[in-house]
């Protein structure tokens, strides 16, 4: 059984991640980045931490066209707070938080299911 994953021309998959960086769709992408079906842009969140509603407006703008953003919390998944959450939703994001790692596996495969789903990743080493 064939096990690869279908996506069409264009989309932005996560190849690589590590050392502060991501290898999406055969570009390099230094520090974190918030990442769409069809475009991948820099994101100046460093850490967990740093993590706002504010930061998460260019997702916010498109809310209505995402199913799901997943957020890449770093090296290990942290707790998002019942408010933000409630934030988030109550501008029409529905989030789910796992480790970066995590997240650019989680991204791919619903990618690969034509599902709409966005990510913002923090970068690690």
């Amino acid at each position: 059984m064939e096990v690869t994953l279908q996506l069409n021309d264009g989309q932005q998959v996560v190849e690589k991640y590590g050392n502060g960086r991501f290898l999406i769709s055969d570009h390099y992408h230094d520090g974190s980045v918030l990442i769409k079906s069809d475009e991948t842009v820099s994101w100046a969140i460093n850490s967990f931490d740093a993590l706002t509603v504010d930061s998460l407006q260019p997702f916010i703008d498109i809310a209505d066209q995402i199913e799901v953003l997943l957020i890449g919390c770093g090296d290990k998944a942290q707790f998002i707070k019942p408010t933000f959450r409630d934030e988030l939703r109550e501008k029409g994001l529905v989030i789910d938080a796992m480790d970066t790692g995590a997240a650019c596996r989680t991204y791919n495969v619903l990618l690969s299911e034509n599902r709409n789903v966005a990510a913002a990743l923090i970068a690690v080493e």
